[in-house]
């Protein structure tokens, strides 16, 4: 029986979101590193650095197409184990590596092993709630997520300076460890027995032909693909930007905290305001807002220098604030109808988003050399796509809203 109705619970919140974050630190906390991995690997291409943040996405994609079915057909809990197994044994991989191949292949690996925790955090959260409920469920804990963001490059920074890069994957791995532990001790397995898919090879072929009958469910993936592509331009190029083309290498973590504080607040705004006015009209208005403030960028810098490190941020800020009302709806408007293949169903869904969003990160990702255009390039036509996409399949508004 789903508590579609249910008060959140504060700790069920905080481990979904705990589960969530190993991710966000895995990428945040690495970002003052890089150039000193570069150097350690005997590579200083920062494009070449870029792929230590996007591959670890490709790892994140392809991992989840196997433990989304198999959490259905096993439960929650083990595949979630065998995935930090996975991220431990990656994280010493990228310790030990030499060269940028091995230290890519450790990062695809701790993507991987990640999501198994990414994926079943939201098959947990879907087996438990729906609709309204489970998007402002969704809200709360991307909102609590966020917080890693916000403090993971300042925290890299000091471990980086006091004890080196290669201590910022030992404390990863013991955040997974104290993660892994409490997630085993306080969280009830959500699979009844009742609803176990049997893991067949037709398991994946059968979810995906569900899956495909429902076509707002890929649109929204679609979106949540275009946008995270966009996103990852800046995520994994903001080092780049901040540190050489601005030249402000010691405050790049408190510029980097502001920004993410920026898409938290909307996050959790957006859990706040999605039982009133419905998950559909609230991304609908994030994603007009997101793209016009980008094209808006586009036309006043375009031929242009990089405008003051002030007017960035402003239009950074902005921006990313429409991302907490696009990320949790669309994920939630996606997962609605395929509740009872929840785990199979955030697989493919993950799977096919990040196959969007790799792609667009990697391309638009390498123009990002002298000036920061091209980032707001790629936020205004994936911005553009995905609005067209959103008016093509949108249903109409099925949710029951809350007065009051």
């Amino acid at each position: 029986m789903k508590k579609v109705s249910a008060k959140p619970n504060f700790e069920f919140i905080a481990l979904m979101a705990s589960l969530m974050s190993i991710v966000a630190l895995s990428i945040d906390a690495l970002l003052p590193a890089l150039s000193d991995i570069g150097v350690a690997i005997n590579n200083v291409n920062s494009t070449d650095h870029q792929l230590l943040i996007t591959m670890i996405f490709l790892g994140l994609g392809v991992g989840q197409l196997f433990f989304g079915p198999l959490s259905d057909s096993f439960g929650r809990k083990p595949i979630v184990y065998i995935g930090f197994f996975i991220y431990i044994i990656a994280s010493f991989i990228c310790v030990f590596a030499t060269t940028l191949e091995v230290m890519i292949i450790g990062r695809i690996l701790q993507g991987i092993g990640l999501s198994a925790a990414r994926t079943i955090s939201i098959a947990i959260i879907r087996d438990t709630y729906e609709g309204n409920y489970m998007a402002k469920v969704m809200s709360f804990v991307t909102a609590f997520f966020i917080l890693v963001p916000v403090i993971a490059p300042a925290f890299g920074k000091i471990i980086l300076e006091s004890m080196g890069w290669e201590a910022i994957f030992y404390m990863q791995v013991f955040f997974a460890i104290v993660i892994g532990i409490w997630f085993w001790r306080r969280q009830k397995e959500t699979l009844h027995p009742e609803y176990k898919v049997k893991f067949t090879s037709h398991v994946f072929i059968n979810g995906v032909k569900e899956l495909v009958k429902h076509k707002e469910t890929l649109a929204c993936t679609t979106i949540s693909g275009l946008i995270t592509g966009a996103f990852l331009v800046y995520l994994s190029s903001a080092q780049h930007v901040f540190e050489d083309q601005y030249n402000l290498k010691e405050t790049f973590p408190y510029l980097f905290a502001a920004l993410a504080v920026s898409i938290g607040t909307s996050t959790f705004l957006n859990g706040t305001l999605v039982l009133r006015f419905g998950m559909r009209k609230l991304a609908f208005i994030a994603l007009i807002t997101f793209t016009t403030l980008s094209i808006t960028y586009v036309v006043l810098f375009w031929g242009s220098e990089n405008p003051s490190v002030i007017v960035l941020m402003i239009f950074l800020s902005s921006i990313f604030f429409c991302l907490g009302f696009i990320w949790g709806n669309m994920r939630s408007i996606a997962m609605e109808p395929i509740g009872h293949i929840a785990g199979i169903g955030a697989a493919i869904t993950g799977f096919i988003s990040t196959v969007v969003s790799i792609p667009i990160a990697t391309f638009i990702g390498g123009y990002v050399t002298i000036t920061v255009l091209p980032l707001f390039v790629g936020l205004s036509g994936c911005g553009i796509l995905a609005l067209l996409i959103f008016l093509s399949f949108r249903q109409g508004p099925s949710e029951v809203v809350v007065e009051g």
